[in-house]
């Protein structure tokens, strides 16, 4: 048999103690409407009272609670709630039940009992219960371990503001008893009571405070959250406006009580409901522009109401709602921007934005990931990146769920996309959004091509590096394995000639052959390494005689059959660089080398132009193994590509017209050259 442990079987009550706390205090505010409109109460007395405000107090906040309690049983915040609903509740359900009592003429005791508990119940709502629960949002833990001295504190100053609402003589109801802990010395206490205000006010303001540092240090998820908290206070805020300037009573209150209970559970539970940053921009707007409209009416209603009075008889508040409508709309421009701007950042100001952009982009030291933070910043989103070809170029920000991405394109040639996350709530891109994107997308192609061509740059400088090396290595070798050795054994034996004259000059002439045969292979071998390092043949003949040379001796096939070559060189070339003279050489001769020995063909024309480059042409009419596929790059194509891209150029080989096409353009002069021509 297994035994539970004692935490899980408290959990199995948890649901069940949620569920009647919510039921309890649903009965008492059900009990305080029916007893209210049962004893006569009037609207009026009911707000006067607050049997109204404390009724919905007692509905919302335990129904918040309930669902809380339920999805959190481990987060205190939603038994802070069903307490605070219960409070209100017995007030409520209290002040109907004195009406009746003082009808049915009850014995005093009980209406002065329960007098005393609906005064006593539902300030702890106010002192304690909300302020914990601001505390402690949205997490159920304070903000740091360096605030629970303050946890303690509201929990043990929080009777004082009990005392001062239970203590009064004054009963909420008129004419009834009072309770039984009021204080005949009640007014002599007012220094006290005024610290127990001050006390409630400046521990909102702690928690206000709170709310901020958690915004501040929060990541996306908990200041989502806080959004939803801040959207309720704004409403709370808006309803207070008209409430101060128009004394409408608090009546208007009920509309904001229950929504710090909702903001607080949606936040919670269903934090990802709606767009809240888009929810709370209209929510700021409105109430800016409702403070805007109410203090420009009461402004201008002062300012106005003798002068037009007096001389049109005109109404005051007429006149004031044409001034108001004339100048409402450059108000609302405003504020919108305002609003705008601060959740959205300058997305209805592309040009700012660009520049914003712009600024990093020259700035050498920030990089692609600067460039990435200022599009962040400048467009409030919470993640960007820049992907090419073969992955994730740069990055900024943390990249939420919904990704969206934007073609980078420079020269009609895809570079890769620009990857933005959308912004807390929202699943899809805002068409302002991609319009800034599309718009900023231009430079940042040009800034991924740059990047791209940087590094193409570096890696061409360590290929060079590293075959300079080879080459050297191999020169090297080269030397040392073969020509030193072979020079070696020519000084051996002329020494060994040089002593065999005396005695044996028939002997030492045989040497005298056998060392003019090994001169003969050490030159070779020296030609061999020179012509590995530059062809003899471009300084002895030029590049035009030095190809005509070669192309002869590569006229014939494996097999013997000769190939019909065509050459259609310029007569003269002016004085290139000794770089674009080998490149020339040595990539025709290899694309003519790979068609005479893997095509088979019956022609071949080599053409050679000149214009802002040297433009190579080698074209073969034979039977290719790949037919009209795409050739594969060995040794030869990746050789003549590199040696065009070492100077700037390009190279392209495949199949073109039933048969081969090699096509190289080399730059004919290089910066310095081309700086001196022009001087």
């Amino acid at each position: 048999m297994r035994v539970k442990a004692p935490a899980q079987r408290w959990r199995r009550w948890l649901g069940p103690l949620a569920w009647s706390l919510a039921l309890v205090s649903a009965t008492l505010t059900a009990a305080a409407v029916i007893g209210a409109i049962a004893a006569g109460m009037s609207l009026a007395e009911a707000v006067d009272t607050f049997v109204v405000t404390n009724s919905v107090a007692g509905l919302s906040f335990p129904l918040c609670g309930l669902i809380l309690a339920t999805h959190r049983p481990r987060n205190p915040m939603g038994w802070l709630f069903l307490a605070a609903g219960l409070g209100h509740a017995i007030t409520a359900v209290s002040v109907p039940l004195v009406v009746a009592g003082l009808a049915a003429d009850w014995q005093l005791w009980l209406v002065r009992l329960i007098t005393t508990i609906g005064v006593y119940a539902w300030p702890w709502s106010i002192s304690m219960l909300l302020p914990l629960a601001l505390l402690l949002f949205p997490d159920g833990q304070p903000p740091s371990p360096r605030w629970r001295p303050l946890i303690w504190a509201v929990v043990i100053t929080a009777p004082l503001f009990a005392a001062e609402l239970g203590t009064e003589p004054d009963p909420p109801v008129p004419g009834a008893p009072a309770g039984y802990l009021t204080l005949t010395s009640y007014d002599q206490l007012t220094p006290l009571w005024t610290v127990a205000e001050l006390r409630t006010v400046l521990l909102y303001g702690v928690c206000v405070v709170a709310l901020i540092l958690r915004y501040r240090r929060g990541g996306e998820r908990e200041r989502r959250q806080l959004l939803w908290l801040i959207l309720a206070a704004l409403i709370v805020f808006g309803v207070l406006i008209p409430w101060g300037v128009f004394f409408a009573g608090p009546v208007l209150m009920l509309l904001a009580i229950p929504l710090i209970g909702a903001a607080v559970t949606v936040a919670i539970v269903r934090y990802q409901l709606l767009d809240i940053r888009l929810v709370l921009s209209r929510t700021v707007l409105y109430l800016l522009l409702t403070g805007a409209v109410v203090a420009a009416y009461v402004v201008l209603v002062a300012l106005f109401d003798g002068i037009l009075r007096q001389q049109t008889g005109l109404g005051t508040s007429v006149a004031a709602t044409v001034l108001i409508a004339i100048g409402f709309n450059p108000v609302r421009v405003l504020l919108q921007r305002l609003v705008d701007r601060a959740f959205y950042g300058d997305r209805s100001d592309p040009v700012r934005a660009a520049s914003q952009v712009g600024a990093r982009l020259v700035d050498a030291e920030a990089g692609l990931g600067g460039v990435l933070e200022a599009l962040c910043a400048a467009l409030r989103l919470p993640f960007a990146a820049l992907r090419g070809p073969h992955g994730e170029l740069s990055a900024a920000g943390t990249a939420p769920a919904a990704l969206h991405a934007i073609a980078l394109t420079y020269g009609g040639k895809r570079l890769g996309e620009l990857v933005v996350g959308a912004r807390a709530g929202e699943h899809r891109l805002d068409p302002a959004d991609r319009a800034v994107l599309e718009l900023l997308a231009a430079p940042l192609s040009v800034a991924v091509h740059a990047t791209a061509l940087s590094l193409e740059l570096q890696r061409s400088r360590e290929r060079i590096v590293n075959a300079r090396e080879e080459e050297r290595r191999k020169l090297r070798r080269d030397l040392h394995d073969g020509l030193g050795p072979a020079l070696t054994g020519v000084t051996l034996q002329a020494d060994l000639a040089r002593n065999l004259v005396p005695v044996d000059p028939a002997k030492a002439i045989e040497l005298l052959a056998e060392l003019r045969r090994q001169t003969g292979a050490v030159i070779e071998d020296i030609r061999r390494v020179a012509y590995g390092l530059r062809p003899p043949a471009l300084d002895e003949l030029g590049l035009l005689a030095a190809l005509r040379q070669q192309i002869v001796q590569l006229g014939r096939r494996p097999d013997g059959t000769p190939v019909e070559i065509h050459i259609d060189l310029p007569n003269v070339l002016p004085a290139l660089p000794a770089a674009v003279e080998s490149a020339a050489y040595r990539i025709t001769i290899e694309a003519l080398a790979n068609a005479v020995r893997h095509a088979q063909p019956q022609n071949i024309q080599i053409r050679l132009s000149l214009g802002r480059e040297l433009t190579i042409e080698v074209r073969d009419d034979g039977a290719h193994v790949n037919g009209d596929a795409a050739w594969p790059v060995g040794i030869g194509l990746r050789s003549m590509h590199e040696r065009a891209a070492e100077l700037g150029g390009s190279c392209h080989a495949g199949p073109a017209g039933g048969g081969g096409l090699v096509t190289a353009q080399l730059p004919l002069w290089t910066d310095n050259q081309q700086q001196a021509g022009r001087a």
